[in-house]
């Protein structure tokens, strides 16, 4: 696969590539060599996972933009740990998004999945903000995220914060059904070398290699490159998919504290990737529409830096500044985006009782965009500019016991204006071990752009007798006002025992102006052939509920044993038009992980999971039922010596291939096989 790679670029980054791939070959023989002449013998491995207590009150940023214990927090969050992922092997962010409960994560081919949280889910599911360190990587071309391009290195990771629900209040338009911040750890944590090697059965030989270092009195930083080779997934016939994927990628990072008051971060990254496709391609003859082959190049550079003072133990301030510039391809689509953002809160303590924050945002966005009788955009360049300001005050009602959090966000954007997004918390905690929420909110997402500019043309299948072509036209609609939602929620948390907890969630929301489309008067049209055209008109007609339960529990049943269990029940019946909102999630999801240190160097880690039936919508070809399915997966993880890990998983286990979302772009299926994997990790 490497040679094959190395034919489809430039030579100087194939060269880099297989550069770093033999680089950390070469240095996995020799440590490998150095570890077993030093640990002949084995050691015992000093276990760093967190105790159940650790998790129950760990500290998360997402809710409230300042630390606060997850168990008291008033929002549906969840946490991903870097413990979580190391142990079950996972390889992307879409995969660890799985353990979430109510997430609904599906994988649409090797490289592309379809992600969100509380319905609405689609390839291009747009209602869920994504940040990475701060950084937010959705696009507004559709309002969603590549998932390929953000593989952060997930040896790096801290932890994943979810809010499965409306985050607008604080992180703004699109934060609509839930919040996903990835935080990465700082330099400080990543001292020293770290190498790791992997291969399966569809992840071919994959290499990292990270090392940090101190350059002054607290100044540390770290660097790092990893390149990984997917193979392709399987089709219904058992036939590879032509859809493998390659990817390299690069960073740095520095963190100093010139003192016990300033924190001061710059970091960036670089990615460049290929990705296999099939694309349906629009023709002029019988059957209208060809499916081809495609290789999509995809690259992209960010840097951020972030400095926070500590004013007083009750008073912070922070300015964060971010430029994130990228080229994505996707089928008939490729977008050039340049963001720069500047971003400033303060924090202040106002009498006795008000815990007061406040923040400006600047963002600038650029976009080149493509034209195509197939998907074309007008105005093909665009240059947007976002204002916004928050307001929030967590007014202690009763010490220690009931707090309100009130505030709303103020945006003005490009698109439909002024925004205004408010919400109410209230959180009562009768004992140290009980906390019960309320919530309310309003939250907004903007028009995409290809809402407002873009013009899709797609063949009718199946279409009715005709002697000229028949193609569906998508029309756009610059005057489209935003989707609205205005959610309730309530929430439960409880500790009944000292290794056991539970968390439940309820939510109704309700929506008004959703984008959808509607029928136009056909016509005939004589360029660039003579063809028939059905327009579709995108308007704001859609409305309606859903509704739902979230519950999870954590219980410790041995100090070497940690099982978490989870059910989501998703209910959406009122929405209209119905036939518009197919693609949103399974009616239930239920998972349940197993952590078990059967030694002190050796675990045992399984993760299976239900996923309800789905009917989703595909494209122009009407819908298809993608049936219930069952995941099992199960990983053996050996620590040899205290810097020597291997482990060895097996994802999928119950079936040979399985299907779990359509393509919005192509009528090729594409199946996940069951698949082995091996890896390789030496700390230093």
């Amino acid at each position: 696969m490497l040679s094959s790679f190395s034919s489809l670029r430039p030579a100087s980054d194939a060269q880099s590539m297989i550069s770093a791939f033999k680089l950390g070959v070469l240095a996995s023989l020799i440590i490998s060599i150095i570890a077993r002449a030093q640990n002949s013998t084995g050691s015992a491995k000093d276990f760093d996972d967190l105790s159940l207590e650790q998790l129950i009150n760990i500290q998360v940023t997402s809710v409230e933009k300042r630390e606060t214990p997850l168990e008291k927090s008033p929002a549906a969050i969840s946490v991903v740990t870097g413990d979580d992922i190391r142990r079950l092997g996972l390889t992307t962010i879409p995969d660890a998004l799985r353990l979430v409960p109510g997430m609904d994560v599906a994988q649409i081919n090797s490289h592309e999945w379809a992600v969100s949280a509380r319905g609405f889910n689609d390839e291009f599911a747009n209602k869920l903000l994504v940040l990475v360190d701060g950084r937010a990587v959705y696009t507004p071309t559709f309002g969603g995220v590549f998932w390929d391009v953000q593989n952060v290195m997930l040896e790096d990771l801290d932890r994943i914060e979810v809010i499965r629900g409306p985050g607008a209040t604080l992180w703004g338009a699109n934060a609509v059904n839930g919040v996903v911040n990835i935080i990465t750890k700082s330099a400080k944590d990543t001292q020293g070398l770290l190498i790791t090697t992997d291969g399966g059965t569809v992840d071919q030989p994959a290499t990292s290699i990270r090392y940090g270092g101190q350059l002054a009195t607290n100044l540390y930083y770290r660097t790092y490159v990893s390149y990984f080779n997917r193979d392709s997934f399987v089709q219904p016939n058992g036939q590879n998919a032509p859809d493998a994927w390659n990817q390299i990628r690069t960073g740095t990072r520095f963190d100093w504290e010139p003192s016990p008051d300033n924190r001061l971060t710059l970091q960036g990254d670089y990615y460049r990737s290929i990705l296999h496709e099939k694309e349906d391609v629009i023709t002029f003859t019988p059957p209208y529409s060809q499916t081809v082959g495609s290789i999509d190049n995809d690259d992209g550079w960010n840097v951020l830096g972030r400095w926070t003072h500590d004013i007083s133990e009750t008073s912070q301030f922070s300015i964060q500044t971010y430029y994130d510039h990228g080229k994505e391809e996707l089928d008939k689509f490729s977008e050039i985006h340049n963001t720069l953002d500047f971003d400033a809160q303060h924090r202040f303590a106002l009498g006795g009782r008000n815990d007061i924050m406040w923040g400006l945002e600047y963002r600038y966005s650029g976009l080149d965009l493509p034209q195509d009788f197939g998907l074309s955009f007008s105005p093909a360049t665009r240059h947007d500019q976002l204002f916004s300001s928050f307001l929030q005050d967590d007014f202690t009602l009763v010490p220690d016991r009931l707090h309100l959090t009130a505030g709303t966000k103020l945006e003005h954007n490009d698109y439909t204006g002024f925004e205004v997004e408010p919400s109410g918390r209230l959180a009562w905690t009768p004992t140290e071990k009980q906390t019960a929420w309320v919530a309310v909110s309003r939250s907004v997402r903007t028009p995409s752009i290809f809402n407002l500019d873009a013009t899709f043309n797609g063949p009718i299948s199946p279409a009715p007798p005709s002697p000229l072509p028949i193609y569906l036209r998508l029309l756009p609609n610059p005057k489209l006002n935003s989707e609205e939602l205005l959610a309730y929620e309530i929430g439960y948390r409880i500790q009944p025992a000292r290794k056991l907890s539970f968390d439940l969630s309820g939510f109704y929301n309700i929506y008004h102006n959703l984008i959808t489309y509607e029928d136009g008067a056909p016509f005939v049209e004589m360029s660039p052939q003579p063809h028939v055209v059905v327009p579709e008109n995108t308007i704001n007609g859609g409305h309606g509920d859903t509704y739902g339960v979230e519950i999870s529990a954590q219980w410790q049943p041995l100090e070497n044993w940690r099982l978490a269990a989870s059910y989501s029940w998703f209910e959406q019946s009122s929405l209209s038009p119905q036939d518009a909102f197919l693609e949103t999630a399974p009616e239930q999801q239920a998972q349940l992980r197993s952590y078990f240190n059967l030694t002190r160097s050796l675990e045992l880690n399984n993760f299976v999971s239900y996923q309800g039936v789905l009917d989703t919508a595909r494209g122009t070809s009407g819908t298809e039922t993608i049936p219930a399915y069952v995941r099992l997966d199960a990983g053996l993880v050996w620590h040899a010596t205290k810097s020597l890990e291997i482990g060895f998983w097996g994802q999928n286990l119950l079936r040979d291939k399985h299907k779990e979302f359509g393509s919005d772009t192509t009528i090729l299926q594409t199946e996940v096989p069951r698949t082995f994997m091996g890896k390789i990790t030496w700390r230093f």
